[in-house]
């Protein structure tokens, strides 16, 4: 399941409500602890198909993974994938109509990119940071029924962000990724210029961060904890373009998840 990462998805429909409105979330509280679950739910379930899938290539890049290693077997994961899916999907229906399809086309995406885009390279990395950055829209959609400005800008952010870490996951998982022929930009073009390509989507997310400020869709706690986000980011692309080894492209790719809270943070602050 990833537990971390399925709690930052539900906490991101948590942030895309706070940002969404102004007013006081305590008559929308039922319908964002459904959101969080939602979201919680389908990514446990996005990771557990994703595993399933990826259960050769794990062999060989991750093989204490729990299929590879044998901890679980593959029908069994699936069995979780399905109840974890239905579960996530009755809490979007709980939530609303809108929600619930929202949350289905999220789950279309998931599906899509795991049986089919993963192997697509850059166009695979583009649909998993679309599902990043929903959860932050469907917060929004949650309380307001539309997706406000604010909102959008940090889903923008968010994706580019995830952009530029796939394709670092790319560079970690390059000799599996070889041999089972996905087209990652690691084995197509090399480390080297993968590591350069992920550093120019971390920067474009940095080079967002100015809008909020320059239209007032945050206050000034926003500035502290977006620097660090900023900060982080910057660090990361040169140090993967220093050294884009398989070890270093995993460091890399561990911090950028502990620049995504200090982002998370930014525009939760900055909404004070």
């Amino acid at each position: 399941m990833r537990p971390v990462n399925c709690a930052m998805m539900g906490f991101a429909v948590f942030v895309g409500a706070i940002l969404a409105t102004s007013q006081p979330l305590q008559a929308s509280w039922l319908g964002i602890l459904y959101g969080f679950f939602t979201g919680f739910l389908l990514c446990a379930a996005a990771m557990a198909i994703n595993d399933y899938y990826d259960r050769k290539i794990d062999a060989v890049n991750e093989p204490m993974r729990p299929i590879p290693s044998g901890l679980i077997g593959a029908n069994t994961a699936l069995v979780f994938v399905l109840l974890l899916t239905v579960v996530g999907l009755v809490f979007a229906f709980l939530t609303s109509l809108l929600c619930l399809l929202v949350a289905i086309a999220s789950w279309i995406i998931t599906v899509s990119y795991v049986t089919v885009g993963k192997r697509s390279g850059l166009p695979g990395n583009f649909l998993v940071s679309a599902c990043v950055a929903i959860p932050f829209i469907y917060g929004s959609m949650v309380v307001t029924d539309a997706v406000q400005l604010n909102v959008l800008l940090f889903a923008l952010m968010a994706f580019l962000s995830n952009t530029g870490r796939e394709i670092t996951k790319g560079i970690v998982d390059i000799k599996g990724d070889r041999e089972q022929g996905i087209k990652t930009l690691a084995v197509r073009y090399g480390d080297k210029k993968a590591a350069v390509a992920a550093a120019v989507f971390y920067l474009s997310a940095v080079a967002l961060t100015p809008i909020p400020l320059l239209y007032g869709l945050v206050s000034v706690w926003f500035i502290p904890f977006v620097l660090v986000t900023n900060v982080g980011l910057v660090v990361s692309s040169a140090v993967l373009i220093m050294n884009h080894s398989r070890e270093s492209a995993r460091r890399v790719k561990k911090l950028v998840l502990l620049w995504f809270v200090f982002g998370l943070l930014a525009y939760i602050f900055g909404s004070i």
